[in-house]
């Protein structure tokens, strides 16, 4: 018989890789804009441009992508969770977080632009850090309540 604290620790881990996933799509989709010179269909206006941020100097650290790193950290964020590894995904997500906050503040009062993927980047990070720790949360109230033999 399953116990319903499993149930919300597996769930709990599936939409983390879920959303780890969607953060490697987006920021494949953040790459391919650093390398492109096409027109990019998130360019929307002079507030909303995914050119101009993808193709700023802040856009690399030590000649890498900074998209390349958000794929190598949400693999690794994914890797992390399946091998059940809660306070490394939590460790590694706020990591990401105040990555993602640290870029954002970039767009915003340096750039004065904001890309959408990375928006959508901030959001996802944000999410997996929050599920993150819940998922330790709840993985320590399970341990709390294991059944009392003398009850």
């Amino acid at each position: 018989m399953r116990r319903s604290g499993s149930i919300t620790l597996k769930t709990m881990r599936f939409l983390i890789v879920l959303l780890t996933l969607a953060g490697v799509v987006v920021s494949a989709l953040a790459l391919h804009v650093h390398y492109s010179t096409d027109t990019e269909p998130c360019s929307i206006n002079e507030k909303w441009d995914c050119g101009i941020v993808n193709h700023s100097p802040f856009a690399e650290i030590a000649h890498i992508p900074v998209a390349a790193l958000g794929i190598a950290g949400y693999l690794a964020l994914a890797g992390l969770a399946l091998a059940r590894r809660r306070v490394l995904v939590v460790s590694a997500a706020l990591i990401g977080l105040g990555f993602a906050l640290y870029l954002t503040h970039i767009e915003r009062d340096v750039l004065m632009v904001y890309c959408l993927y990375c928006v959508i980047s901030l959001g996802t990070i944000s999410l997996v850090t929050l599920l993150s720790l819940g998922w330790v949360a709840a993985g320590r109230i399970g341990r709390k309540r294991t059944p009392n033999p003398a009850a």
